[in-house]
């Protein structure tokens, strides 16, 4: 990957478009920028309206200097950038990742071997964070700024949206 932690800033703009009328909070489309000081990160997403990446209904590509991954859950390809590399022709799934995460993940809870799990808590924390800096940078409609060392964003708006305010004064135990 790109070795890097958290962005610089963010900005996200998008709304409920597919299903305007339902109870969801989260934005059906939804477009978001993240800066990070070598490289710019743009998340894109549109649920509802059947309109994947590179003519798919669904799956991520990965956009880069010499040509583009598109995955999905069916398979995987790379569209080349001109004639900087060369293209890789779909490559069908050849086991469903999810059900082997998932499964790992039950057997490490079984048997609380944290060593034997595949995907680290800490790479899923990490991906969580950069996740919700993209819903808290939609949700104030700012670009916000991430401070690394304050582990806080420059706007006071922002930082609200940082920690659940629990019902009724709720507090999470300390274990």
């Amino acid at each position: 990957g790109m070795k890097a932690t958290t962005p610089k800033s963010i900005m996200a703009t998008g709304g409920k478009f597919a299903y305007p009328d339902d109870a969801a909070e989260t934005p059906d489309t939804l477009t978001t920028v993240y800066e990070f000081d070598d490289f710019t990160v743009q998340w894109e997403h549109a649920n509802g309206i059947d309109g994947g990446p590179y003519g798919r209904n669904h799956g991520v590509a990965f956009i880069g200097n010499f040509g583009t991954l598109v995955v999905d859950r069916g398979g995987w390809e790379v569209i080349p950038e001109g004639k900087r590399m060369e293209a890789v022709p779909f490559q069908k799934s050849q086991d469903n990742g999810l059900d082997l995460h998932t499964a790992n993940f039950i057997d490490v809870v079984r048997s609380r071997q944290l060593e034997a799990l595949n995907a680290p808590v800490s790479a899923g924390a990490h991906i969580a964070i950069f996740s919700q800096m993209g819903n808290i940078a939609y949700r104030t409609g700012e670009k916000i700024y991430w401070n690394e060392q304050k582990r806080r964003f420059s706007s006071d708006a922002a930082n609200k949206l940082l920690a659940a305010e629990y019902h009724n004064g709720y507090r999470i135990p300390n274990v």
